[in-house]
């Protein structure tokens, strides 16, 4: 799977579950591990833990490798590991604490808003709109021709 795909697929997979702060950093020239580190926040042990099956769930169904999950026990820094990529979900208190940003602080990949297909534009209605008025602007002129000659 494409690294932009699966990192796209992560942040909306914590998006959807309303994870704050969400940052991606490009760590390929630091580490030869993985690529990518994503650092997001949750406010209660249970909405970190449900970010984390969150993101594991989305990803598994697109058939990424989840390598492991650490901390779900805790619920207050959960880390996911998903070979290429490293997603850490955690409480404010502890990301300011550990200060990730910090340590990874490599090139923060900055992402495109999410391509929304745009309506379709029938341009035969505008057609026959224009038809409609210059019909009614004929008919109109008949008429007023017509009673001015009475």
């Amino acid at each position: 799977m494409d690294i932009r795909v699966k990192q796209r697929a992560v942040v909306e997979a914590l998006e959807d579950v309303k994870g704050r702060d969400i940052v991606v950093f490009n760590v390929a020239a630091q580490t030869a591990y993985f690529e990518r580190v994503v650092i997001a926040s949750g406010d209660s042990n249970r909405q970190v833990n449900a970010l984390a099956s969150h993101v594991q769930e989305k990803l598994k169904s697109l058939g990424a490798n989840v390598v492991g999950v650490e901390g779900r026990r805790n619920g207050e820094w959960v880390l996911v590991d998903l070979g290429d990529i490293v997603v850490h979900v955690m409480h404010p208190a502890i990301r300011s604490h550990y200060n990730l940003e910090e340590l990874w602080g490599g090139k923060e990949v900055k992402m495109a808003p999410a391509a929304k297909p745009k309506p379709a534009v029938k341009p035969k209605r505008a057609a026959a709109k224009k038809k409609k008025a210059k019909a009614k602007k004929t008919v109109r002129g008949t008429t007023a021709r017509r009673r001015s000659r009475k």
